[in-house]
């Protein structure tokens, strides 16, 4: 089948319907039941010019209570190396640390920051270390294309241990965080890290058959035991980002097979949305999808929570901010 690119993959993306327990906005009256909290790891500002005020509102619509803000890293342009787009992020015009920051001061406890920076400039461990002194709760999205096990990348690893905080990586074959084959070495030799995975080349391969690499959003049936599904069972140190359409379309590819991996890895998933559209809610909002699939497929509530929040919270040092 045709690798499908990820806005056409997210427009074509199965409607999950708004009877699948959407998130509530504005409940209503006395008998309403008290609003459930949502923790969405991943998002951008700025992501293709949607201003602050629409992702406030898009984060609202969705029932997220807490967002973590991923900056973009310098703008940096290498044309032999991925037709020039070397930063992952600049293409969605997505804002700096400056801008999650400012984000962050100014909605304390619903908006919280990362840092980030291009892992293989001179000054990326000072610049992040920067904004992890400022409260900073994750590094990344690191989405720039370097080999994930490069010592430019480890440097980073290291940088995150010592501070406590998680590494968010984008695996895309061919891209960003090359040699996906080879990160269980990095899971070996850095147990301190708490390692974040997200993208197409991460969610592809929950699927054992899954031999062709350039293949980025595959469909049908899911054969358990690919490398992703086994990073997250051998290793304390690895969690999954579920944002994105790669995200969902795991969810949806394979019903039956989902609702088992969500169960088997109920404590390492995270949810996150990763969406830059302005409605929050029905088919135009892919992060609202993922939360009705994840509701609709979670074995039963207590797996539904821990993925919406509570994992989340464990996991991030929402004090430091």
């Amino acid at each position: 089948m045709n690798t499908l690119t990820r806005r056409r993959f997210v427009a074509s993306s199965l409607s999950l319907g708004a009877a699948a327990l959407a998130p509530s906005i504005c409940a209503a009256a006395s008998d309403a039941p008290p609003v459930e909290p949502i923790i969405d790891i991943h998002q951008h500002t700025n992501y293709h010019d949607r201003d602050n005020a629409r992702l406030i509102s898009h984060q609202r619509a969705m029932g997220v209570t807490q967002t973590i803000l991923l900056p973009a890293g310098s703008a940096v342009s290498r044309p032999s190396t991925n037709d020039g787009k070397y930063n992952g992020l600049g293409g969605a015009k997505v804002g700096g640390n400056e801008a999650a920051v400012e984000m962050a001061r100014k909605h304390p406890g619903e908006y919280y920051f990362g840092a980030n920076e291009v892992t293989d400039l001179p000054e990326a461990r000072d610049v992040i270390e920067k904004y992890l002194k400022l409260g900073a709760v994750i590094v990344g999205e690191q989405k720039f294309s370097v080999e994930c096990d490069s010592r430019e990348s480890r440097i980073l690893y290291d940088l995150a241990a010592e501070y406590r905080v998680p590494i968010l990586l984008h695996f895309q074959h061919g891209s960003y965080n090359l040699g996906f084959e080879r990160f269980g070495t990095m899971l070996e030799k850095h147990p301190k890290t708490i390692f974040i995975g997200h993208a197409q080349t991460w969610w592809a391969n929950i699927d054992k058959n899954h031999a062709d690499q350039k293949v980025l959003y595959p469909t049908g049936k899911v054969t358990p035991g690919g490398p992703t599904d086994r990073y997250l069972s051998d290793y304390p140190n690895m969690f999954a980002d579920m944002s994105a359409g790669s995200g969902l379309n795991a969810l949806t590819r394979d019903e039956e097979h989902a609702r088992g991996f969500l169960d088997r890895h109920q404590n390492k998933i995270l949810y996150g949305s990763d969406c830059a559209d302005a409605a929050g809610t029905g088919t135009a909002c892919q992060g609202w999808q993922t939360i009705a699939a994840l509701r609709k497929l979670a074995l039963d509530k207590t797996v539904e929570r821990k993925i919406l929040y509570e994992n989340a919270k464990k996991l991030f040092r929402f004090e430091r901010a």
